[in-house]
């Protein structure tokens, strides 16, 4: 029993190892999760005490916890058994490409992240690189929203600054879940979006099995009245005008509402610029007839440096207004109730109306909107004109600086002018022609305003 054992190096590292191992994962481990598990309860407590809509228990639950239950749903595995019947495949490889789908999809919320990291980031870059002004809300209807109602953000997408300023501007009410595409995925940007409670949507899978999984998350994350945030146009614009709905995740939405069960409620969220940072990138894919972006990180360091080093030398100026309006909501259950079911066509088609009537009027798109169509103009009657359109946007929610039309015409013009789109000659300002596809990107985030 007290005999010496004489033991290889290698296997009495090896049992040191397995020791180690043993004794982490029973006592130090748990311990550890434990800790971190107090500290992220008590800023969620904090959090909450603020916040008009508090973060919901289903975004809190485990990953591990979320991803079990999201495969064992009855009609998930209803999807594995079709899946592996159809495929001629075995059961359990169909059981493994759920779980691949599944992981991929369930976000692991941190409220450290969101609301230490992610909301700083998001205020810091905002005010960095814009004049950011919040246009039409209707604060007293977003306060009086029923509070067991799942709240639904849809937004028009001009720029992956939207993601940016809605987290800022909505900090205060909730913390948004974002649907987000492939773009989102790329290591080590993916932990972050996924630690923000966002989750992924393959925009182009067609297969039944994946649909079923993403279409089982929505309507988990809807009962449990996650907040969320989606864009119904399903991308970016390429030619600044209001794109069609898309009908995906509507559609979940709508095939998950269940009469007398919990509402639905949609608030349409309208963004515009005067300046997209992408808009180079988008207005070439839509020359192209793509959606391929060829935006090199080269590119985008490139732009980052500049922008870096302007500030270092005090010639950095903001890119212009960023202005976000919220409109009037619209309950999923009173439009059931208008339609006889819940039809994610006549609702989308609503959504974005309600969108395009809450664009706000900047004063690039303004003047992009005079020049368009014009070769030149006498200096002195730009104020005039864009006025002229003004007037023409009876109803539209504006924001002119210093709400001074002459101080406006000049700091559009300005802005215009440093990106080679317009020019000044003599007392005439000058349309580049090789430029007026710029212009009229610009033009349409607002022409639909314009009776």
């Amino acid at each position: 029993m007290m005999q010496t054992v004489e033991l290889p190096i290698w296997l009495f590292s090896l049992i040191l190892l397995f020791a180690v191992v043993t004794f982490a994962s029973h006592f130090l481990f748990p311990s550890v999760r434990w800790f971190f598990r107090r500290r992220m309860e008590r800023v969620v407590k904090r959090v909450n005490e603020r916040l008009e809509r508090p973060i919901e228990p289903f975004k809190l639950a485990r990953r591990y916890d979320m991803i079990q239950r999201l495969i064992y749903d009855p009609e998930v595995s209803q999807a594995i058994a079709d899946h592996a019947k159809r495929n001629s495949v075995p059961e359990n490889v169909a059981f493994e490409q759920a779980r691949k789908y599944s992981r991929e999809i369930v976000p692991s919320f941190s409220a450290t992240a969101y609301f230490g990291i992610a909301i700083r980031i998001a205020r810091g870059l905002s005010n960095a690189l814009y004049l950011v002004r919040l246009g039409y809300h209707d604060d007293a209807g977003l306060s009086a929203l029923d509070k067991d109602a799942t709240v639904v953000f849809v937004m028009n997408h001009r720029s992956n600054m939207d993601y940016v300023l809605v987290t800022y501007l909505a900090a205060e009410r909730s913390a948004l879940a974002y649907a987000v595409g492939e773009w989102a995925r790329v290591w080590p940007l993916s932990r972050l979006i996924k630690a923000m409670g966002a989750y992924f949507i393959r925009r182009k899978s067609r297969g039944d099995l994946y649909r079923r999984v993403l279409a089982r998350y929505v309507y988990l994350a809807t009962q449990a009245g996650v907040t969320q945030a989606m864009f119904p146009e399903g991308g970016l614009s390429l030619d600044g005008k209001i794109a069609p709905p898309k009908l995906g995740l509507l559609k979940y939405l709508t095939d998950g509402y269940e009469e007398g069960g919990r509402d639905v409620l949609f608030v349409p969220v309208a963004l515009n610029y005067d300046r997209v940072l992408e808009d180079r990138i988008l207005m070439a894919a839509d020359a192209a007839g793509t959606r391929r972006f060829r935006a090199r990180i080269s590119v985008v360091a490139g732009f980052f440096f500049k922008q870096l080093w302007l500030r270092v030398i005090g010639r950095f100026h903001r890119f212009g207004y960023a202005a976000v309006s919220f409109g009037s909501p619209v309950s999923l259950r009173a439009h059931a109730q208008e339609y006889g079911n819940a039809d994610a066509e006549h609702l989308g088609e609503e959504l974005m109306q309600r969108i395009a009537d809450v664009v706000p009027v900047v004063p690039v798109p303004l003047l992009a909107s005079v020049m368009k169509e014009r070769e030149s103009v006498v200096h002195a009657d730009l104020p005039g004109l864009m006025q002229a359109q003004l007037d023409r946007m009876k109803d539209a929610y504006v924001h002119m600086p210093r709400d001074n039309i002459e101080y406006a015409s000049e700091i559009a013009l300005k802005h215009l002018c440093e990106r080679r789109i317009l020019r000044v000659e003599g007392d005439k300002v000058v349309v580049d022609d090789a430029q007026r596809f710029a212009l009229r990107y610009y033009a349409n985030t607002i022409e639909h305003l314009a009776k």
